[in-house]
């Protein structure tokens, strides 16, 4: 089981990986000013779940992995680190939909209740910056939002994520 200290090292690696191995320049930035690393966005993912001390740490601690690393495989042309282990790398491919945004919306209820709790983070950090989208994605992304938190609130009770999404929705 990865540390807490581990998990510094991952953080540099999935650090370097957007800041220089990006698939495109544009990917190497957040889409709503073009100026923020993308690198802020697993990170404050991983950093939000790290802080839920009602959660086992155990979970925690993988699910920082994994959000540490769900871009990179979509995002860089760096392969995940040889020494990933595999549960985490099983969470980071079932985050990974080919088909974009829209297979999303509708496989992520065929995983476990996990992959849609790391989801939720993953959408969290993303409707910080929601006024960049379309009208119509804004709205598609709303509706699968509301549906996942409402999803996580049932199966992991009222998690700081869970108030911080429900805030955003409002």
């Amino acid at each position: 089981m990865p540390t807490f200290d581990f998990l510094e090292r991952v953080h540099q690696f999935m650090i370097e990986a957007h800041s220089n191995f990006p698939r495109k320049a544009s990917k190497g930035f957040r889409k709503f000013d073009g100026r923020t690393p993308f690198w802020v966005h697993p990170s404050w993912c991983a950093t939000t779940l790290l802080a839920e001390e009602s959660l086992p740490e155990e979970l925690r601690v993988r699910g920082a992995h994994a959000l540490l690393l769900h871009d990179v495989v979509e995002d860089t042309t760096i392969p995940l680190p040889a020494d990933t282990p595999a549960e985490v790398v099983t969470l980071v491919e079932t985050m990974t939909y080919a088909g974009g945004f829209a297979e999303e919306r509708v496989h992520v209820w065929e995983h476990s209740e996990e992959v849609r709790l790391l989801k939720l983070y993953d959408k969290g950090s993303n409707m910080l910056s929601e006024g960049c989208l379309d009208p119509i994605r804004r709205a598609e992304t709303r509706e699968y939002v509301s549906r996942l938190v409402d999803d996580v609130e049932r199966n992991y009770g009222s998690l700081n994520i869970v108030k911080i999404v429900r805030a955003l929705l409002a």
